[in-house]
């Protein structure tokens, strides 16, 4: 459903991706963890466009995301939530208005009946419609920001680090609530973190950066194990410290 080939990201010549090169298929969740200042945000930054200088190909189910026009279905197929939902959100728009305005930029028609399913879909009731982000909780902006991203039907997600700026209890739901999506409607997800247990639940695939570039590839099986090939893995496993799953 998504493939990444040959990508290279810089920000006024300096290089913050080189060569990245990844896979998620149709309901796959794949992890991309990696310390900070890797390049993983900047990978999925290049991937829906919000990266000027950015090189080589990303696809969407097939279709090559630089031939679609703007508001071309195709392009709407691959959405990202952002990690910080206070700061993804317009302070000064309705919840009703942040979803609707989602919808008018992709040409969509009967945006109230999606509006009133959207919310249900992540958990909200109709009367958060009216509410403005500083009414909700952290969580609840969240569901706003993965309501925002689902009301126009993707194929694939990109989730950057979704969940970090959420209370553990919190993080749970949201989580859980991204799973259930993704195994219902068989959505393509790809996860940025740098929490190795939460990338290590979710996904049954990940890939390593390091200084730009993907250095491994491993299953989220030889995660658990400590089955890795690179120093630098087994390294970021040490620094996760208390690092527990049952396979």
């Amino acid at each position: 459903m998504i493939r990444v080939e040959d990508l290279t990201v810089a920000y006024d010549g300096r290089v913050a991706a080189e060569k990245v090169g990844l896979e998620v298929g149709k309901g796959e969740a794949v992890g991309l963890v990696g310390e900070s200042g890797s390049g993983k945000s900047s990978v999925l930054r290049a991937m829906v466009g919000l990266a000027r200088e950015a090189t080589g190909r990303i696809s969407i189910d097939g279709l090559d995301v630089a031939d679609l026009r703007p508001g071309a279905p195709g392009r709407r197929g691959m959405q990202m939530v952002f990690q910080d939902p206070y700061g993804s959100l317009h302070p000064q728009q309705t919840v009703a208005r942040v979803l609707d305005e989602a919808l008018a930029i992709q040409g969509v028609a009967e945006r109230a009946a999606r509006i009133g399913r959207a919310l249900g879909d992540v958990g909200l009731e109709a009367q958060h419609a009216a509410r403005y982000p500083h009414q909700l909780s952290g969580g609840q902006r969240q569901r706003v920001a993965i309501a925002r991203a689902l009301i126009v039907e993707p194929k694939a997600l990109l989730l950057d680090e979704p969940t970090s700026a959420l209370d553990v209890s919190v993080q749970a739901e949201i989580l859980n609530l991204l799973d259930r999506l993704r195994r219902e409607r068989g959505i393509a997800m790809l996860l940025v973190s740098h929490n190795l247990a939460l990338v290590g639940w979710f996904c049954s695939r990940i890939a390593v950066m390091r200084q730009g570039r993907i250095v491994e590839h491993l299953s989220a099986l030889e995660l658990r194990a400590g089955q890795v090939k690179e120093r630098y893995t087994a390294e970021l496993l040490a620094a996760s410290r208390g690092y527990r799953r049952a396979a």
